[in-house]
């Protein structure tokens, strides 16, 4: 079933983004196109940010409102109902931000906060015999999907960021776009018992920024804030500091390390882990259910081995930062920022991220140069 649900995803992107492809000129089409998965264009596949810098691809200036529309249906097929709503809802954040800051911010272009600075590129040829891939991303937003023999095999990194993380709307209501990956950890964590509680909690400070920020590969790696930024784009402030603003201990408390750091689930009580499962899936729902690997964690097995981690404060409204970590599972979520109101949330999978080992055994199974 996980299989027939990944080779219809895979058709529905193929003719999703072949569509686009014909919908562009020769100049359009340069920029558009990437080297096939697996070839000497892989540096670039395997790239990614989630600042507001340039990601690589063909942005929205650079088409007409009717290619517009064929972008969004190409990632639409990427994603769950909620996941593009969501999406969708961060891309026009920029707008919003751009307002919080007073329309004020230069970075010496046109437009600094810009909700047409989002990139399309894909890889290879979609549907065809080989590999191919598309990424999707600008400021806040990065989806990476490869297709292999006609199925669906990576959609990480799946990142998804909020600034605000939190704006009033009429009617005393709130816009929250990740509120409940927010609200649940929180219920999650507080609910503990004081010696899991003091397991789960590795620093009293949270970091600036997710532990592996945009790092390819997930290891131990000090990621530098300059890394966030294509170079030669934007120098930001501090480039060579950790993204984390953590040394010494304080980093080594947190450091991604290959035995999961917190509490597993084997350790909590059934209502926790429902809470747990909840978590989980307002990461792993983002894409649709036919690619996404939550009924995985119906195995209470699968549950047991995924650890949570904290950091900061467990009261609402002040700096936190939590991870959730097992096999083939690395979730990150900051809110630090902007008196915390500025949310960053990753869902990653350390083992096939970019569909690296699918891509590997393919290439030795079918021996293509």
């Amino acid at each position: 079933m996980i299989d027939t649900g990944a080779r219809e995803v895979a058709t529905r992107m193929a003719e999703a983004a072949q569509t686009w492809l014909d919908s562009l000129d020769a100049d359009q089409r340069r920029t558009a196109i990437g080297p096939r998965p697996g070839a000497d264009g892989e540096a670039e596949r395997t790239r990614w940010y989630y600042t507001p810098t340039d990601h690589g691809g063909l942005t929205f200036h650079r088409q007409r409102p009717a290619q517009h529309r064929l972008v969004m249906q190409l990632v639409a097929s990427g994603l769950s109902e909620a996941g593009y709503n969501t999406v969708a809802t961060v891309l026009g954040l920029e707008n919003v931000l751009d307002h919080v800051e007073g329309f004020s911010v230069n970075w010496g272009r046109e437009r600094t906060r810009d909700p047409a600075m989002y990139y399309l590129r894909v890889f290879g040829e979609p549907g065809g015999p080989q590999p191919w891939g598309w990424r999707f991303g600008g400021h806040h937003v990065s989806l990476n999907n490869l297709v292999v023999d006609g199925r669906v095999v990576a959609t990480t990194p799946c990142f998804l960021g909020a600034d605000p993380a939190v704006s009033p709307l009429l009617g005393r209501e709130k816009l929250r776009p990740l509120g409940t990956a927010e609200d649940l950890a929180r219920e999650l964590v507080r609910s503990l018992r004081p010696e899991s509680a003091a397991r789960a909690v590795l620093l009293g400070r949270a970091p600036n920024d997710i532990v592996a920020g945009n790092s390819n590969r997930i290891d131990d790696r000090v990621v530098r804030r300059s890394d966030l930024w294509r170079p030669g784009r934007h120098t930001p402030d501090r480039a060579e500091h950790p993204v984390t603003g953590l040394d010494g201990a304080n980093r080594q408390a947190l450091a991604l390390t290959p035995t999961p750091k917190g509490v597993p689930g084997a350790e909590l009580d059934a209502a926790q882990r429902e809470l747990l499962r909840a978590l989980l899936g307002t990461y792993l729902d983002r894409v649709p259910n036919g690619v996404s690997p939550l009924p995985r964690y119906d195995d209470p097995t699968a549950l047991d081995a995924v650890h949570l981690a904290w950091a900061g404060s467990t009261t609402a409204g002040e700096p936190h930062y939590y991870r959730l970590q097992g096999p083939r599972l690395l979730v990150e979520w900051t809110n630090i920022h902007r008196g915390v109101n500025h949310a960053h949330a990753v869902w990653r999978d350390p083992e096939t991220d970019f569909g690296g080992d699918v891509l590997a055994a393919h290439h030795a199974a079918h021996h293509v140069p």
